[in-house]
């Protein structure tokens, strides 16, 4: 059974190696257009959400240009274009996320419960996610798309 193990260790590693950082920027990708899209267009499920967390803003405005600067960031990440400024435009958008926890807990958690989330609370932690693929992402910057990892620590 060990020998199995590491024959398919043997391939399946080495795939993962290889495509697992560039699977993930792509997804980034994708998901940063896609959704800055929906907003661009004015039919993203979060424009009520985005409104009242930064309500000091115009939402007409406001909704729109934050689409713009996810596709951007999507399109950077796609293309590996300023990858660095991509991924720190990337972190304060998604740290900006989380102002909806501190200023719309009622909208957050569940009868002011932080252990019981609703939708949108769910929505925004997701993004922690994002975050840390991100933070992968970025790591790789400045050498080719393969992770590197010490064989001893594997």
């Amino acid at each position: 059974m060990k020998a199995l193990i590491a024959r398919v260790d043997g391939v399946v590693i080495p795939f993962l190696r290889r495509w697992g950082i560039p699977t993930l920027r792509i997804s980034l990708a994708v998901v940063f257009v896609w959704f800055g899209a929906l907003k661009v267009v004015g039919v993203s499920p979060v424009v009520d959400l985005v409104a009242s967390t930064v309500y000091w803003v115009d939402p007409d405005w406001f909704v729109p240009a934050l689409g713009v600067v996810e596709v951007l960031v999507g399109a950077g990440l796609a293309a590996r274009l300023g990858l660095r400024l991509v991924l720190f435009v990337l972190a304060l958008q998604m740290l900006g996320t989380f102002l909806v926890f501190a200023l719309l807990p009622d909208v957050t958690f569940q009868d002011g419960n932080p252990l019981k989330l609703t939708i949108e609370g769910e929505f925004v932690l997701k993004n922690l996610v994002l975050l840390a693929a991100a933070m992968v992402v970025g790591a790789s910057i400045g050498s080719p798309e393969v992770l590197v990892v010490d064989q001893e620590s594997a």
